[in-house]
């Protein structure tokens, strides 16, 4: 469990920093919200996927890793087919934002697998 904690804290500040960076990039208020909100989404299911992970490491790391993958293609398809216009947020800002972060804090997994 300490494992997952240490991911979320880590996870957390590397989406704010990418969240800053982005905010460079979309300056609107509409465009920061979505910013924002993603952020939020990416994280939840970051910690699930990676909750996820560890339970399975032991056992099939390689299908704690799939089984992660798919859950985020669903929730980025999801996230823009759905939710984007719902809440009427810009496409381009909330969906970019979103893969980024997912992706972004994915590459940080391995280095909290081993604690």
């Amino acid at each position: 469990m300490k494992a997952v904690w240490m991911f979320a804290v880590v996870g957390a500040l590397l989406i704010a920093v990418l969240g800053a960076m982005l905010a460079l990039v979309f300056s609107g208020a509409g465009e920061r919200r979505a910013v924002v909100l993603s952020a939020a989404v990416a994280m939840g299911t970051q910690v699930i996927t990676f909750a996820i992970l560890r339970l399975s490491a032991k056992e099939n790391v390689m299908a704690g890793w799939g089984l992660g993958a798919i859950l985020r293609f669903l929730v980025l398809g999801v996230w823009a087919l759905v939710f984007v216009k719902s809440l009427g947020l810009p496409s381009v800002a909330a969906t970019v934002s979103l893969a980024l972060f997912l992706f972004a804090s994915t590459l940080v997994e391995p280095l909290f697998l081993k604690t």
